[in-house]
């Protein structure tokens, strides 16, 4: 059955540049909550007809909820951002679809008339806080085999992806990792990329300060013979390299949803409609089949089938995650329905923060592809989850209908 309620849309989204997590990187002096401020000031400051006092919630996501991410996010970053005192706020986790899960729960809050609006996201210094890096495990996992220790390295799930199903080759991989990388210079070069992004003010002990306005990680040049000779570091003559993974990247990103009503009282034009949302649980040595029944589960919500979704925004966590789902759906490799303009790959994968890009650049996408009706936000969770979300197109002619959720167009 559909989602119930009131409808929710979603009116905008942003994002920081991404910086590539190391010493001398992009944010390897800014602290994760003023990363997340700026680009919630910004957020609300393209959308002045919002009066702050109207937001019912801000909801921010943080894998590693601890130093400069921890102390509930949603409300220090409300009031470090000079939101009213009076806007709750609060801190969410579910690994790499933390801010995918800020959106929806926020969405469930509005769609059923507890808010009108409310801003959601995420933020991942992944430099000064490595994936992990302070967990203590239980020992249980191990112990009674609740879980293998591959399910505790991202990477050796990804390996075991490629075990697993034989028709994801390493070549296949490197194939899809260098398509990304090509269609993510593209898509910055023709202007696709740089109008959500939030230039973020960084400071640097020997340089002063600096104004971060353009994304860190991608490599344009990569090329699949360049690949070849790339370490497997995850395991010793395995598959997964650093060109097919997501590499570690500092960020943050925020949305401003509301219901639809709302949004029409104040003059706001919606970028996304949401129409379902699943997330699901797998095996924890492959996380990275997540999204093949989220995707199912969300869809199977809608009323729709895979043949409805126009455009996919899945994220890259690692390049044979991807060519799974790809696999999983009968789609090809090089369909153009898939991260028209690239991904984490390229991009970089700043944990809590991705689900929000994959919103923002579905968003951008719709706007020029009238249309395309639904499209999806899909992503693998840490320790065995996946998430989708399926949304309509505003400006598709059949947006405003009676029975928005017909297939037959």
């Amino acid at each position: 059955m559909p989602l119930l309620g009131r409808d929710v849309v979603l009116v905008d989204a942003v994002r920081s540049p991404f910086g590539r997590a190391r010493p001398d990187g992009l944010y390897a002096h800014t602290r994760a909550d003023d990363i997340a401020v700026a680009v919630v000031r910004e957020l609300l400051r393209r959308h002045p007809s919002l009066v702050p006092d109207r937001i019912g919630d801000l909801a921010l996501a943080a894998t590693t909820q601890q130093g400069d991410q921890g102390l509930t996010l949603g409300r220090t970053v409300g009031l470090l951002a000079g939101l009213p005192r009076t806007v709750p706020g609060y801190a969410i986790d579910r690994m790499c679809a933390g801010a995918m899960t800020a959106v929806t729960n926020v969405a469930a809050q509005i769609a059923i008339g507890a808010i009108d609006a409310a801003v959601a996201g995420g933020v991942e210094h992944m430099g000064r806080h490595p994936l992990g890096a302070s967990a203590d495990i239980n020992p249980r996992f191990v112990a009674e085999r609740l879980v293998s220790t591959d399910a505790l390295v991202m990477g050796a799930t990804a390996e075991n992806l490629h075990d697993r199903y034989p028709r994801l080759t390493r070549p296949r991989a490197d194939a899809y990792a260098a398509a990304s990388q090509r269609k993510y210079a593209r898509a910055l070069a023709e202007g696709h990329i740089d109008a959500d992004l939030v230039p973020v003010g960084v400071p640097d002990p020997e340089r002063g300060w600096g104004l971060a306005t353009a994304d860190e990680p991608p490599r344009p040049g990569t090329t699949v013979a360049g690949m070849e000779g790339l370490a497997t570091p995850f395991r010793a003559g395995g598959r997964v390299t650093a060109a097919t993974s997501s590499p570690l990247t500092d960020g943050a990103t925020a949305a401003l949803l509301m219901d639809a009503a709302t949004a029409a009282d104040l003059q706001l034009e919606p970028r996304l409609r949401l129409v379902s949302y699943a997330y699901t649980g797998v095996e924890p040595e492959v996380m990275g089949v997540g999204p093949v029944p989220a995707t199912h589960r969300a869809l199977e919500l809608a009323g729709l089938t895979m043949e409805d979704i126009g455009l996919i925004e899945i994220n890259e966590a690692f390049a044979v995650q991807v060519l799974a789902f790809l696999d999983a759906f009968e789609i090809a490799d090089d369909d153009p329905r898939v991260n028209p303009y690239g991904g984490a790959i390229a991009v970089g994968h700043p944990l809590a923060a991705s689900g929000v890009r994959l919103m923002s650049q579905l968003a951008r996408q719709f706007a020029t592809h009238p249309e395309v009706r639904y499209g999806i936000t899909t992503m693998c969770v840490g320790l065995g989850q996946g998430g989708t979300v399926v949304w309509e197109n505003p400006h598709h002619a059949s947006s405003h209908s009676t029975d928005r959720r017909s297939t037959d167009d």
